[in-house]
């Protein structure tokens, strides 16, 4: 993704697939068009709360670790070198890698990317965002989690929305509670985007996770009520993973099927984790 004459990205050039040792245990859909039909729950007891908080907190190390190289002048495939050599260190399988023909380790998204940037032979400049998005794939289980990191110093405007939208999946995560619909959650996170006049996505949201990479449970990020009514409970585990704009929230796609673009192409910037259903609200599985 180098950018063109007017500063927008472009596809860049992708490296070869990197390399797994074989004792790693592959999730089921790698090698395969797409993953099998989930038949099973989104609600886990504590033994497999205790495998996703592991794989989660693999993923959010991995996540530290490729946010502390980020500077100008890197490469994005760079970025996704560091990341897959952490989880492969740990014991772990990158779930992006192989997801439905996914080439790569993590998801790069630059700027203007909303979501699903493949790392290529893109340059980070002064003043650039890049969402690095990780799960990790462990003991049968996934932890999915991503942040925003400003590359060097960005405008205020820019500044503000990376830091709004981190606060933004807190509100979200507040609003958690057993008894209420999944809608609160983004009827949380929309009113509070909205009082800047921010795009808030509604086409890519929150999703269960754990024995499956996407379960089917969907977590919108704006106020869908009536819709998406589905009871949040004890045990439930999902991601909230808002995604707000500088503009508006129209799409396109690249013809490589996977990089989302503001189709105003302005600034996108995003932030994830997975957690689990408590009594008292949400566990947040995705720590350091």
């Amino acid at each position: 993704m180098p950018k063109d004459s007017n500063g927008h990205l472009v596809a860049g050039r992708v490296s070869p697939t990197r390399f797994v040792p074989r004792q790693i245990v592959r999730p089921e859909y790698v090698g395969k068009p797409g993953p099998s039909r989930f038949t099973g729950s989104d609600i886990y007891g504590a033994e497999a709360v205790g495998r996703i908080r592991e794989s989660g907190r693999i993923a959010a190390d991995a996540i530290a670790v490729v946010g502390a190289s980020i500077r100008a002048g890197i490469t994005t495939d760079s970025l996704d070198v560091i990341g897959h050599d952490y989880i492969v260190a740990n014991g772990s399988y990158p779930s992006t890698l192989g997801y439905r023909g996914f080439p790569k380790s993590l998801c790069s998204s630059v700027n203007e990317v909303i979501c699903h940037g493949i790392p290529d032979d893109t340059v980070l400049e002064d003043g650039d965002i890049v969402n690095i998005d990780i799960t990790a794939y462990k003991n049968g289980v996934h932890g999915d989690s991503n942040q925003t990191f400003i590359v060097g110093e960005a405008t205020p405007q820019v500044t503000d929305l990376v830091e709004r939208t981190r606060e933004s999946l807190n509100r979200g995560i507040k609003a958690v509670a057993p008894g209420r619909e999944v809608n609160v959650i983004g009827r949380a996170i929309e009113s509070y985007a909205r009082r800047f006049d921010y795009g808030v996505v509604r086409d890519f949201t929150g999703h269960g996770v754990g024995e499956a990479f996407h379960s089917g449970l969907i977590i919108p990020h704006y106020d869908a009520a009536p819709a998406y009514s589905t009871e949040i409970v004890v045990g439930m585990v999902f991601t909230i993973e808002p995604m707000l704009t500088l503009g508006g929230i129209e799409w396109e796609m690249w013809a490589d099927d996977w990089t989302v673009v503001t189709k105003d192409r302005s600034i996108s910037a995003q932030f994830e984790h997975t957690m689990v259903v408590t009594e008292r609200g949400a566990e947040v599985l995705t720590l350091p």
